[in-house]
């Protein structure tokens, strides 16, 4: 099925905003998504019609708010194909679900002197978590290398594990090179060594079909806000083995079977992981989120993306001295680059004059961009709501700053 995408753009009333008297041309996807009518229709009828704290309350509102919390959970279920609604822990998004994993799993799995085996595209989120582990209790990363076009050093990697390795987390798909990693590949080796493995689905999920069960990963995050959700939002998938294995991240009320000064008993999952209220608004509006990419189809969605972004390689290597980032066969959503000497800043500021927003700097991916040897970059990361004629006027918008310069 053909994407309407003229149709699908007066779902996001944002898109016909106008920025400088210039028509509004949004190419900063990978950071946040903008919102189908859906979703935010759906928060305002819940803060007006279901709005009570929900797994405690016997009153109607609180009844109702609670079955539409527990049918959004199982909506994810079926959005990643998880065995269980257990397997699946409301966060706040993509960075707390790692720090989750980061910290229960070291408690219970590590010691002083294991390893955890990153790779060298990984945003900060997947790096700094596990750096304050290593400050806590002495464990250390070990990274995997990238080829010159940007796709993992699938070689190194094997080479990489030894009777220290204790987990492998990896992205499933870099937020500045837009590299599709192999993570049934990635899983299928850790797994010949016994070893689980996390993969950070932040820029994976909104693009391109996900199943879990078949990538066959221990853990699997994504946020809310990148695949037309609210932000605030986010999910940790966890084969339930292992969330059963693992202790609670936070405690206080909801992760709790009993409290006494003397001891405290925790619930079974996936509340031992939800401590506090939880937003129960915005999962249920993630949910809805999830809908309306299901109706689109994830399948359709890929395949109009993929074109859109190779159009724009196309319409972009025409510009003199044009320097394009990541090179994959595997790529997805994201396009960065550099024109010449002119700074990243400058070109994403001059853009913006013109009404386009993309995203500049070095994309909270520090130790990519020192393997590049550069400081950062200009990112365009694209949508099923963006356009061929989106991406032709991010081209005549280069072409001008680069006259300029």
């Amino acid at each position: 099925m053909a994407l309407d995408i003229q149709t699908i753009r007066q779902d996001f009333p944002i898109l016909g905003k106008t920025v400088y008297n210039k028509p509004l041309i949004y190419l900063d996807n990978g950071a946040t998504t903008q919102k189908p009518r859906c979703v935010v229709e759906k928060m305002v009828f819940n803060y007006y019609n279901e709005n009570a704290n929900i797994h405690r309350g016997v009153h109607f509102l609180s009844q109702a708010a609670t079955e539409a919390h527990e049918e959004a959970r199982q909506a994810v279920q079926h959005f990643l194909n998880a065995r269980s609604s257990n397997e699946i822990i409301f966060t706040r998004g993509t960075t707390e679900s790692i720090n989750l994993i980061a910290s229960s799993f070291t408690d219970e799995c590590m010691s002083a002197g294991d390893e955890v085996i990153v790779s060298v595209m990984e945003h900060h989120s997947n790096i700094v978590p596990w750096q304050i582990q290593a400050a806590r209790r002495g464990i250390s990363l070990r990274v995997i290398p990238m080829n010159e076009r940007g796709e993992l050093d699938m070689e190194a990697y094997e080479k990489l594990f030894n009777e220290k390795t204790r987990l492998v987390s990896v992205a499933h798909v870099s937020n500045v090179l837009g590299t599709v990693n192999p993570v049934k590949e990635i899983v299928r080796i850790a797994h010949e060594h016994d070893i689980p493995v996390l993969i950070d689905g932040a820029q994976s999920v909104p693009h391109i079909p996900v199943d879990v069960q078949d990538i066959d990963a221990e853990f699997y995050v994504f946020s809310g806000h990148k695949i037309y959700g609210p932000t605030g939002i986010g999910v940790l998938y966890g084969k339930e083995e292992w969330l059963d294995r693992l202790p609670p991240y936070q405690g206080g009320g909801e992760m709790i079977a009993s409290v006494s000064f003397e001891k405290t008993t925790f619930n079974e999952l996936p509340f031992k992981f939800e401590a506090g209220t939880p937003d129960y608004i915005g999962s249920t509006a993630l949910a809805e989120a999830l809908r309306y990419v299901t109706t689109l189809g994830m399948d359709n969605i890929a395949a109009y993306e993929h074109d859109l972004l190779r159009y724009a390689e196309e319409q972009l290597e025409r510009i003199p001295g044009m320097r394009i980032f990541g090179r994959a066969k595997e790529k997805s959503g994201v396009l960065s680059f550099l024109v010449g000497d002119i700074h990243h800043y400058d070109m994403g500021m001059l853009l913006d004059h013109l009404g386009i927003a993309v995203r500049t700097g070095h994309h909270c991916a520090q130790p990519l961009m020192q393997a590049l040897g550069i400081e950062g970059t200009v990112r365009a990361s694209f949508s099923f709501y963006n356009t061929r004629e989106e991406v032709d006027a991010l081209a005549a918008g280069i072409e001008r700053v680069r006259k300029m310069f």
